[in-house]
């Protein structure tokens, strides 16, 4: 059954590729990677990552200094462009603080100040640093209060963690606190900063490529970890007539493995079939598949047999973790922007870094950008433990 659309009024999205939604664009027009070699810290490992540059000099406002880490740093970077803070002041004008509600995805949050503290503590006692603040940092929750103080929003507000799948299920909770009643607009979004849990984590398990990462090749190696923020304001259709729109949405559970997906990708399947029906559009209407394609064997092979079993191979696709890596909890926002900025501009971005198609993958991913009429994209995002979401969008209006 359809559900209402929202409207996405503003959106904005920092990352490897710079700073706001015109620097992702160029970038995917261009097809020029942001990925490089590692130079994070002191990290010893052989891959390339997407780094944002400058966050080291990020100077957050002195009332809201105590929430100072990379990871708010970096979502500080992001609210700040695209007009998008002026457009939530708007909103508030129209709705009031109490009436915004604030849903932000993340995997590890600020996990690298605590990484700090610990390799910073007083040799002989143990003891952390005293400005060491881990509830406005570490914590999850971090990732939602800080830019709801920010922005000054009063209104319904949860930190998602589920992770590669995070920043993309804050549209599916925002749509359902809306119609509920509870808020009669939200800000979403997603934001997750490099660390060394996950730069060694990944590596442990034998999933980081020491190349640029190349989704769909043959040759494939595994993933680079990438870092970005994105928000979006969504609000009802009557209220904001123009701009894209949120029309479907879809969640699973593969309930199969703590981090290999279902080999079938029989979750993913789930999760695209209840976006298509919430849209109440059917799998001709799709012209853009933007693929959670990370680049690792079995991911690959298992998104390529659900997308294959909705659609076929009709429908253009691409991964753009080529260009920014893998953002983990800040990838379903990453890449619900990068939809956007496709549909607004008829563009299919490219598969980039991969030259030799897997001949056991069939899903008709696309080498080369394209320029045509694009009305209906679908983002995927498939997290550890089988936590599956897909967003559907429709073109401006």
């Amino acid at each position: 059954m359809a559900i209402s659309p929202l409207t996405i009024s503003s959106y904005t999205l920092t990352n490897a590729l710079g700073r706001g939604n015109n620097a992702s664009h160029v970038a995917l027009l261009e097809g020029r990677s942001g990925l490089r070699p590692c130079d994070l810290e002191d990290v010893g490992l052989k891959t390339w990552i997407g780094r944002v540059d400058g966050l080291e000099a990020i100077v957050l406002p002195e009332n809201l200094s105590t929430y100072d880490c990379r990871n708010n740093r970096l979502a500080y970077l992001a609210l700040q462009q695209d007009d998008f803070s002026e457009s939530v002041g708007r909103a508030i004008s129209q709705y009031g603080v109490e009436r915004i509600g604030i849903f932000i995805g993340t995997s590890t949050s600020g996990i690298a100040t605590t990484e700090q503290a610990y390799l910073h503590k007083n040799p002989t006692t143990g003891q952390l640093r005293a400005d060491y603040e881990p509830e406005k940092t570490h914590n999850v929750f971090s990732s939602a209060s800080f830019p709801r103080a920010f922005l000054g929003l009063r209104g319904p507000a949860l930190a998602i963690s589920t992770a590669c799948s995070s920043s993309a299920k804050v549209f599916a909770t925002a749509h359902r606190y809306i119609e509920a009643g509870l808020c009669d607009a939200a800000v979403v979004g997603g934001v997750d900063s490099l660390c060394m849990t996950t730069l060694y984590g990944f590596n442990s398990l034998d999933l980081i490529s020491e190349a640029p990462c190349r989704p769909w090749d043959i040759d494939r190696q595994g993933i680079n970890i990438g870092e970005a923020a994105g928000f979006a304001l969504l609000e009802k259709a009557d209220a904001a007539p123009t701009g894209p729109r949120l029309l479907g949405y879809g969640e699973s559970s593969d309930a199969y493995h703590m981090s290999t997906p279902h080999p079938q990708g029989a979750g993913a399947v789930l999760a695209m079939q209840q976006a298509l029906d919430r849209a109440g559009v059917t799998p001709d209407d799709i012209d853009y598949i933007n693929l959670h394609g990370t680049a690792t064997r079995a991911n690959d092979l298992a998104e390529d047999k659900a997308v294959v079993q909705c659609f076929g191979n009709r429908v253009s696709c691409s991964s753009t973790k080529g260009f920014i890596g893998h953002t983990l909890g800040a990838a379903g926002i990453t890449e619900a922007i990068i939809s956007l900025l496709c549909l607004n501009s008829d563009l299919v971005p490219p598969n980039l870094q991969t030259e030799n198609p897997d001949p056991e993958l069939y899903a008709n991913v696309t080498l080369t950008a394209e320029q045509r009429k694009l009305n209906h994209a679908l983002t995927n995002s498939f997290g550890f433990g089988g936590n599956n979401c897909s967003l559907l969008f429709g073109r401006p209006v």
